[in-house]
């Protein structure tokens, strides 16, 4: 059978409020259930109380010594790409070459506006970062072409560039990912469209001469049942809204019921191409879904 692993999404302001638990606490009780990573979200002015994606993944990774660390997803075009690369280079340094990038090119022109940043060249920004960031954290010396005057610049200390997932189920991610990513990182879709993405990204890397990427998805879940476990209809309602899709697209996205429950529709996603599989979780009890989605893992691997 194959191999499926599974991480967890850590937890965000509110609801580390909520459950009474800090970055340090979940990322280590994350470790402790079993569960294969910890990710953290990168988002810069959403409205909302959110946490700098890198501080947050640094104190996961001090906290932790096996688990991997993820982001889900950078946004590297965003930031000078200096910058991003020495953010990067400095998590590898700290958590021990533990790093997933997950890589995106998303949020609303509001937050690109406010870096100061062209929201049209969002794209063309990110395929500069993924062709230059080897570059940059291997030390050699790098011009960067995105930027004023095109500096040339060295980076010290070295670091092994991490394994890079291209975010996003559209064409063009799917095209990045093909070209210039370790895997693919689709969210909140079915299993079909998971299998014909893989069709279409095993066709351009074949193309660009590559191995298959990876496939890691994106989800939501709920498990077990209480007065405080949100119902399927109710996450998904939630997907529905932030995301302008139909209610009947997404009502069989979240992860809801028993762990024997996930694990079989988690098992559709491995048939159909996937070997991870990161999980944002809602509920009351933090810790208690994660021990579930562990509960889950331990299912898939039998």
């Amino acid at each position: 059978m194959k191999s499926f692993e599974i991480g967890v999404i850590l937890p965000g302001v509110g609801a580390q409020r909520e459950n009474g638990i800090d970055l340090r606490e979940a990322a280590r009780h994350a470790e402790d259930a079993g569960l294969d990573g910890v990710w953290h979200g990168d988002h810069l002015a959403v409205g909302g109380p959110t946490l700098d994606a890198p501080i947050a993944l640094a104190t996961a990774a001090a906290a932790t010594s096996t688990i991997r660390i993820g982001a889900s997803v950078f946004v590297p075009a965003i930031r000078p790409l200096v910058w991003a690369a020495k953010q990067i280079a400095t998590l590898q340094y700290v958590s021990g070459n533990r790093l997933i990038l997950g890589v995106g090119s998303g949020g609303g022109p509001w937050q690109w506006a406010a870096a100061g940043v062209d929201y049209r060249r969002r794209g063309s920004r990110t395929d500069t970062a993924l062709e230059l960031l080897p570059e940059l954290l291997a030390g050699e010396e790098t011009r960067l072409r995105d930027e004023p005057g095109q500096p040339a610049v060295t980076l010290a200390p070295a670091a092994d560039m991490p394994p890079v997932w291209v975010g996003n189920a559209s064409e063009a991610a799917i095209r990045r990912a093909a070209r210039l990513g370790d895997g693919w990182f689709p969210s909140l879709i079915p299993p079909r469209e998971v299998a014909e993405g893989r069709a279409r990204l095993a066709e351009l890397a074949a193309g660009h001469g590559r191995p298959l990427p990876v496939i890691a998805i994106g989800g939501s879940a709920a498990l077990g049942s209480g007065a405080g476990v949100p119902s399927r209809e109710r996450l998904a309602a939630g997907i529905s809204g932030a995301y302008g899709r139909p209610l009947e697209d997404v009502i069989d996205i979240p992860l809801t019921g028993h762990p024997e429950e996930a694990a079989e529709r988690l098992n559709a996603y491995r048939e159909a191409g996937a070997g991870h599989a990161v999980i944002g979780v809602a509920g009351s009890d933090w810790r208690a879904q994660v021990d579930l989605l562990a509960e889950v893992r331990d299912l898939l691997l039998r």
